[in-house]
Protein backbone atom coordinates (compact mmCIF):
# COMPACT_ATOMS: atom_id res chain seq x y z
CA UNK A 1 0.00 0.00 0.00
CA UNK A 2 1.29 3.42 -0.93
CA UNK A 3 1.95 5.65 2.08
CA UNK A 4 0.06 8.53 0.45
CA UNK A 5 -3.04 8.38 -1.73
CA UNK A 6 -4.46 11.41 -3.57
CA UNK A 7 -8.07 11.81 -4.66
CA UNK A 8 -10.46 14.51 -5.83
CA UNK A 9 -9.09 15.38 -9.23
CA UNK A 10 -11.27 15.79 -12.28
CA UNK A 11 -12.47 18.07 -15.03
CA UNK A 12 -13.75 21.50 -14.06
CA UNK A 13 -14.61 24.68 -15.94
CA UNK A 14 -12.52 27.84 -15.50
CA UNK A 15 -13.59 29.64 -12.35
CA UNK A 16 -14.71 26.40 -10.74
CA UNK A 17 -13.49 24.61 -7.62
CA UNK A 18 -12.08 21.25 -6.63
CA UNK A 19 -10.92 19.82 -3.34
CA UNK A 20 -8.04 17.40 -3.42
CA UNK A 21 -7.39 15.00 -0.56
CA UNK A 22 -4.15 13.32 0.48
CA UNK A 23 -4.64 10.32 2.77
CA UNK A 24 -1.68 9.23 4.87
CA UNK A 25 -2.06 5.50 5.47
CA UNK A 26 0.76 5.56 8.02
CA UNK A 27 -0.94 8.13 10.31
CA UNK A 28 2.12 10.35 10.55
CA UNK A 29 0.71 13.85 10.03
CA UNK A 30 1.79 14.84 13.54
CA UNK A 31 5.41 14.28 12.53
CA UNK A 32 5.71 15.10 8.84
CA UNK A 33 5.18 18.07 6.59
CA UNK A 34 2.90 17.49 3.62
CA UNK A 35 3.42 19.23 0.32
CA UNK A 36 1.27 19.49 -2.78
CA UNK A 37 3.07 19.61 -6.10
CA UNK A 38 1.95 19.62 -9.71
CA UNK A 39 3.40 18.77 -13.05
CA UNK A 40 1.98 19.63 -16.44
CA UNK A 41 3.21 17.96 -19.65
CA UNK A 42 6.55 19.40 -20.71
CA UNK A 43 6.96 21.32 -17.46
CA UNK A 44 9.05 20.76 -14.38
CA UNK A 45 7.34 19.71 -11.19
CA UNK A 46 6.51 22.75 -9.10
CA UNK A 47 5.51 23.26 -5.51
CA UNK A 48 1.94 24.42 -4.92
CA UNK A 49 1.50 24.46 -1.16
CA UNK A 50 2.73 22.82 2.02
CA UNK A 51 1.69 22.40 5.63
CA UNK A 52 3.92 21.64 8.58
CA UNK A 53 3.19 18.90 11.16
CA UNK A 54 -0.11 19.48 12.91
CA UNK A 55 -0.82 22.43 10.63
CA UNK A 56 1.31 25.02 12.42
CA UNK A 57 2.66 26.60 9.24
CA UNK A 58 1.37 26.81 5.70
CA UNK A 59 3.03 28.09 2.54
CA UNK A 60 1.76 28.83 -0.96
CA UNK A 61 3.29 29.40 -4.34
CA UNK A 62 2.65 32.93 -5.60
CA UNK A 63 0.61 31.54 -8.49
CA UNK A 64 -2.04 30.08 -6.17
CA UNK A 65 -2.08 32.54 -3.25
CA UNK A 66 -5.60 33.71 -2.49
CA UNK A 67 -7.15 30.90 -4.53
CA UNK A 68 -5.92 27.68 -2.88
CA UNK A 69 -6.13 26.70 0.78
CA UNK A 70 -4.29 23.81 2.42
CA UNK A 71 -5.59 22.25 5.62
CA UNK A 72 -5.14 19.10 7.64
CA UNK A 73 -7.42 16.81 9.59
CA UNK A 74 -5.14 14.64 11.67
CA UNK A 75 -8.05 12.59 13.01
CA UNK A 76 -8.75 11.52 9.43
CA UNK A 77 -5.05 11.31 8.47
CA UNK A 78 -5.85 13.58 5.54
CA UNK A 79 -4.54 16.84 4.13
CA UNK A 80 -6.80 18.80 1.80
CA UNK A 81 -6.12 21.29 -0.95
CA UNK A 82 -9.14 23.47 -1.65
CA UNK A 83 -8.74 25.00 -5.10
CA UNK A 84 -11.02 27.89 -6.06
CA UNK A 85 -11.13 30.19 -9.09
CA UNK A 86 -9.36 27.58 -11.15
CA UNK A 87 -7.61 28.59 -14.35
CA UNK A 88 -6.60 26.52 -17.39
CA UNK A 89 -2.96 26.94 -16.34
CA UNK A 90 -3.75 25.04 -13.13
CA UNK A 91 -4.23 21.88 -15.21
CA UNK A 92 -1.67 19.26 -14.20
CA UNK A 93 -1.16 16.04 -12.32
CA UNK A 94 -1.20 16.93 -8.63
CA UNK A 95 0.92 14.96 -6.19
CA UNK A 96 1.16 15.03 -2.44
CA UNK A 97 4.34 14.12 -0.64
CA UNK A 98 5.63 14.01 2.92
CA UNK A 99 8.90 15.07 4.40
CA UNK A 100 10.49 16.12 7.68
CA UNK A 101 9.18 19.13 9.62
CA UNK A 102 11.75 21.45 8.03
CA UNK A 103 10.29 20.69 4.60
CA UNK A 104 7.67 23.43 5.15
CA UNK A 105 7.77 26.37 4.64
CA UNK A 106 9.87 26.51 1.51
CA UNK A 107 12.87 28.68 2.25
CA UNK A 108 14.11 29.15 -1.30
CA UNK A 109 17.49 27.68 -0.43
CA UNK A 110 16.50 24.37 -2.03
CA UNK A 111 13.98 23.39 -4.68
CA UNK A 112 10.57 22.89 -3.07
CA UNK A 113 10.57 19.11 -3.38
CA UNK A 114 14.10 18.63 -2.04
CA UNK A 115 13.11 17.32 1.40
CA UNK A 116 10.13 15.21 0.35
CA UNK A 117 10.80 11.47 0.40
CA UNK A 118 7.42 9.76 0.07
CA UNK A 119 5.04 10.44 -2.80
CA UNK A 120 1.55 9.52 -3.87
CA UNK A 121 0.55 8.35 -7.33
CA UNK A 122 -0.98 11.67 -8.39
CA UNK A 123 -4.44 12.85 -9.44
CA UNK A 124 -5.26 14.64 -12.69
CA UNK A 125 -6.79 18.10 -12.62
CA UNK A 126 -8.05 19.52 -15.90
CA UNK A 127 -9.47 23.03 -16.13
CA UNK A 128 -11.21 23.53 -19.44
CA UNK A 129 -14.42 24.79 -20.93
Amino acid sequence: QLPLVESGGGLVQPGGSLRLACFDSESTLDYYSIGWFRQAPGNEREGVSCISPSGGTTHYADSVKGRFTISGDNAKNTVYLQMNSLKPEDSAVYYCAKGPPLACPWSGEYKEDYWYDFWGQGTQVTVSS
